[in-house]
Order: structure tokens, then C-alpha cells, then sequence
């Protein structure tokens, strides 16, 4: 008789993990659809290079979550093999954020702040680097702690795609606000207090 997967007790958490981060995605979509049409109309025009930054990152986040809970739901001959290909996504995921710092170092259209540089780049390269490493060393070695590491790390993608995603979508409902709001007229902004 065959020990089981280590796998197979995480198919639940997977799953869920999966279906959330499939489900925002495509709430991400209708977002930057929806604010990219507002723009327009607006005549502001939405800068690709901000968009790349901090718009396309959040998306490649939840896509990696989604893999990740993929990967970890399939069927896999060996746990060696679930690791390797877990190890893959996470330094294809180290590489992206690699280029998601240029891009966001590069652009013009946003001053990044700390929680910026904490959510956009630092956090993503711990989530992809617990990722690496435990489909790396602890799946093989250490499969009890190797599934918990991948489970952070999963979720932390997740966390961060939500952070990414709400931040992005208030951040543009507050300008659109302030963008609406009348402006005073030169004898207005003169005129003293009452």
C-alpha cells in the first residue's frame, strides 16, 4: 500500500485559493476596463508604463496563485516533480519582479510611496522566493514545512493582488474625485475668508 500525498491533504485550501484568485483576476480586468474607458472620456489618458508597473503586476499575482494552487491540485507521479515545477514558477516569479521594480523605478506617472515599495516589490519577492525555496528544499526534505511555505506564499500573493487591486481602485476614484470637483475661479481664490 502507497503512503499518500502530502498533497492530497491541501486540495481544499487549493481549491479555494485558486477560485479566488481566478475571480479577481477578472474583476481586475472589468476594473482597468472600466477606469480605462472613464479616462478616455475624461480626455486623461491612462499611461502605459504606470499601467505596467502597478496595473499588470496585481493581475500576474493572482495568475501565479492561481498556478500555484493548479500545480498543487494536480495529479503528480512524485512529489519531486510538484516541487521542481513549484520551484520554476517561483524564480520565473523572482524574475518578474525583477522587472516590475525597472518598470516602477522607470515610469513617470506615479511617485511611489514606502507602502508602495512594500507591496509592490518587497512582498511579492518574499511570497515568489518562499515559493522557490520550498518547492526547492523543504518539499523534498522537509514536506510538512515545504507545504506550509507554499501556502503562505500562495496566500500572500493573493493578499497582495487584493492590496494592489483596492489600492489602484481608490486610488483613481479619489482623483476622478477631486478632477470633478469645480475649481474656483481666479476672483474666487482671491476673494479673503468670510
Amino acid at each position: 500500500m502507497t503512503e499518500p500525498s502530502p498533497l492530497s491533504a491541501w486540495e481544499s485550501f487549493y481549491l479555494l485559493i485558486g477560485t479566488a484568485a481566478a475571480a479577481l483576476t477578472g474583476l481586475q480586468f472589468v476594473v482597468i476596463a472600466f477606469i480605462g474607458q472613464e479616462q478616455a472620456e475624461d480626455a486623461v489618458g491612462l499611461r502605459e508604463e504606470t499601467l505596467a508597473a502597478f496595473g499588470t503586476p496585481t493581475v500576474v499575482h493572482f495568475g501565479s496563485a492561481l498556478l500555484l494552487s493548479a500545480l498543487l491540485s494536480a495529479p503528480w507521479p512524485s512529489l519531486e516533480a510538484a516541487g521542481l515545477t513549484v520551484a520554476l514558477t517561483g524564480v520565473a516569479g523572482l524574475a518578474y519582479a525583477a522587472i516590475v521594480v525597472a518598470r516602477t523605478r522607470r515610469q513617470r506617472g506615479y511617485q511611489p510611496v514606502l507602502e508602495d515599495w512594500i507591496w509592490h516589490a518587497i512582498l511579492p519577492v518574499i511570497a515568489y522566493l518562499m515559493a522557490a525555496v520550498a518547492g526547492l528544499f523543504t518539499v523534498r526534505h522537509h514536506p510538512d514545512a515545504g507545504m506550509f511555505s507554499l501556502a503562505a506564499g500562495t496566500l500572500l500573493l493573493l493578499f497582495i493582488g487584493i492590496h494592489n487591486a483596492w489600492d489602484t481602485a481608490s486610488y483613481v476614484a479619489v482623483r476622478r474625485t477631486r478632477e470633478r470637483q469645480p475649481q474656483p475661479t481666479p476672483a474666487e481664490s482671491d476673494a479673503p475668508a468670510a
